[in-house]
């Protein structure tokens, strides 16, 4: 039977990233946790999910770089959306406004690139 949740050490092996992460993540606002009855910090599996990307395999893109809005440049009917990503590289991604106000991507929101082709697409 699957587990609806799971404590640091589990969320942290499942999403592939140390504790320490996982804690580092905690406080900046990256993944929601909660806390037990202990006071133990505990993940939502749904979370978990969420930043693994299991939520939105339905689309064919497999490139994807999880991370976090570094700056957001609106100009016109243009955005510049710079993405942190968890691995060491950065993601910059030129979409529109509206698609900016539509997702609600500010800086310190997390975001993940998702690479086709030639386009970058964002999603959060």
């Amino acid at each position: 039977m699957a587990k609806n949740v799971y404590t640091a050490r589990e969320a942290a092996e499942a999403l592939g990233i140390s504790l320490d992460t996982l804690r580092r993540w905690d406080r900046d606002g990256r993944i929601r946790t909660r806390r037990d009855q202990a006071n133990r910090r505990v993940v939502p599996a749904r979370e978990i999910a969420r930043l693994r990307g299991d939520e939105t395999n339905r689309m064919s893109a497999r490139n994807r770089f999880r991370g976090t809005v570094r700056s957001v440049e609106v100009d016109g009917l243009l955005a510049q959306v710079e993405i942190v990503v968890t691995e060491p590289t950065r993601v910059v991604a030129i979409v529109t406004r509206d698609a900016v106000e539509e997702l609600g991507l500010e800086v310190g929101s997390p975001a993940t690139a998702i690479v086709k082709a030639t386009s970058v697409m964002v999603e959060r």
